[in-house]
């Protein structure tokens, strides 16, 4: 199958949107049901595993909290497997705004993604 540039992105921004909505909204329940089971976590803090990790951390954040995104590069690397490279502003109500890089990799199951795997860098 033949899959091109826009369907590759389109998918990422249907995961990601929820995402952002669910960050934005300080529902970290609604954050980590985008999470696959066994979804590898590295935000800024050490790692986890699976959806409950997610929502700890997202429960830890700030209220106030808002993310915009922009996909720099992505990629299809296979029928069930998307790879997306990001920059996200993450912006707070009492600090300066934090921009990271994200790699995630969104994984189908079923007729829905979910991200297998998310990790954030500071790059200076």
């Amino acid at each position: 199958m033949t899959h091109t540039k826009t369907d590759t992105e389109a998918i990422l921004h249907s995961v990601l949107d929820r995402w952002k909505a669910g960050v934005d909204h300080h529902e970290p329940q609604r954050v980590a049901a985008l999470f696959t089971e066994d979804a590898i976590f590295q935000g800024l803090h050490p790692y986890s595993v699976g959806p409950q990790g997610v929502a700890d951390y997202y429960a830890s954040q700030p209220l106030g909290l808002s993310a915009e995104y922009r996909v720099q590069e992505s990629r299809r690397l296979t029928d069930d497997l998307v790879l997306g490279y990001l920059k996200v502003d993450f912006s707070f109500t009492d600090r300066p705004t934090l921009t990271v890089s994200l790699c995630v990799l969104l994984k189908r199951s079923d007729d829905d993604w979910r991200i297998d795997h998310y990790q954030v860098s500071r790059l200076e």
